[in-house]
């Protein structure tokens, strides 16, 4: 590591969106002004919302081909089923790394219990794309709970991070990714300042969702998202403020990855190379022919 600091190269504020059965999410893409950051299709951020009790909701079954969605949970509970059988239950900060691959009709709904009685739901969904290559593989499920997830600190104490994929302060992911990816939960405490890699040849993105930050020469807020120069292998993070005094706690995700390269064909839950390859997906859909393949 040249240790080469990135700068930011634009902020964008996230747009407010109701996704599955009607639930509000916050997204910074993909909306009409930025598509998709390769490798990384969307990012969506639920919550946090307080549900009374019988009122959580979720995403009823959809299908899923051509990438990979992950799902990360900070508060609340979720539970996940597809059409093989294949079932789940994301509690505080656990972790669903799913491969759609060739194709998944699942589900994503509230905890019985949890929509039984109410309460709080935060979380996040990220969606990766899959390489050319990748697309048909059989599909996959990483479930990662929160104990497995390593967490590394700062000598002072002032800051840590979560490493859910990629490496961050010495401390290495249990998630295997099909492409390098970076994803990252950090938390500095007020007056807190970190330098992370991000390698070279990584494109990277930082979303603040609480506080604020000094970043790459800008100041980012909660809510917004900073898209990362693509020179450098290094961005710091600082709670300080331009003049150097303390601010509020933050908390951020880094997400970065090596660029696939590759035409993108999209369409609702369906991800693809090329147009004919759409269609196919939304016949083999239609068909029933998805849930052969899970």
């Amino acid at each position: 590591m040249s240790n080469t600091p990135r700068s930011v190269t634009r902020v964008i504020d996230t747009v407010r969106v109701l996704e599955g059965g009607g639930f509000p999410v916050r997204r910074p893409f993909p909306t009409a002004t930025l598509d998709h950051v390769d490798p990384f299709l969307l990012l969506d951020h639920f919550g946090p919302i307080e549900w009374g009790p019988n009122q959580a909701i979720g995403a009823p079954a959809h299908p899923h081909r051509g990438f990979e969605t992950v799902s990360y949970i900070l508060a609340g509970a979720m539970m996940h089923s597809d059409s093989a059988g294949n079932q789940g239950k994301l509690g505080p900060g656990d972790v669903q790394w799913m491969t759609a691959g060739a194709g998944v009709i699942h589900s994503e709904l509230p905890d019985p219990e949890f929509k039984r009685r109410g309460g709080v739901m935060h979380g996040f969904q990220i969606w990766v794309n899959l390489p050319a290559s990748d697309k048909m593989m059989a599909p996959r499920y990483q479930e990662i709970g929160k104990a497995e997830i390593p967490v590394a600190r700062s000598e002072d104490g002032k800051v840590e991070v979560k490493v859910i994929a990629g490496e961050a302060l010495g401390v290495h992911a249990k998630i295997a990714t099909r492409t390098p990816i970076l994803y990252q939960h950090w938390t500095l405490e007020p007056g807190a300042s970190i330098v992370a890699a991000v390698p070279a040849g990584y494109r990277g993105l930082v979303y603040v969702f609480a506080g604020a930050l000094e970043l790459g020469g800008r100041r980012v807020r909660e809510g917004q998202l900073a898209r990362l120069s693509d020179t450098g292998d290094t961005i710091e993070f600082s709670t300080q403020t331009a003049t150097g005094e303390a601010s509020e706690r933050a908390e951020l995700l880094l997400l970065a990855g090596v660029p696939l390269d590759e035409p993108v064909a999209r369409h609702g839950p369906f991800v693809m190379n090329t147009r004919e390859q759409l269609i196919e997906a939304f016949a083999d859909y239609q068909a029933g022919r998805l849930t052969t393949r899970v």
